[in-house]
């Protein structure tokens, strides 16, 4: 059901663009302060989005991918925001379940996509 080389992709983007975040909030206050969980959040449901875009197989798989694919991105992030300082090790679970729910937020707009322009895949 969930396509693995587009769901390896979306994970390697999404945690890329989690660590890179993360080492931005370290090194600026107003980022760590104002953006760090609205930017995460925006960067797993990217990488929900990119994988059901890519796969395009309806919205179940669209939306489970995303959760995987935004799970685990959310949780690199989480774990180096952790490491550097920038989130309280107490919000561990919590912010990493908020990126497993808007990875899959972010596959089901994906497919969304995917079905509005499907000769892009």
């Amino acid at each position: 059901m969930i396509d693995s080389s587009a769901l390896s992709r979306a994970m390697i983007v999404g945690t890329a663009l989690q660590v890179v975040l993360a080492i931005l909030a370290y090194f600026s206050g107003w980022i760590a302060l104002h953006a760090l969980l609205f930017g995460a959040m925006m960067l797993s449901a990217i990488a929900g989005y990119l994988y059901a875009q890519d796969i395009g197989k309806g919205y179940l798989a669209g939306a489970t991918g995303g959760l995987v694919a935004g799970g685990v991105s959310g949780l690199f992030g989480v774990a180096m925001s952790v490491v550097l300082g920038n989130t309280d090790p107490g919000l561990f679970i919590q912010n990493t379940l908020i990126f497993i729910f808007v990875g899959g937020i972010g596959g089901l707009f994906g497919q969304m996509a995917a079905a509005i322009d499907p000769a892009r895949r």
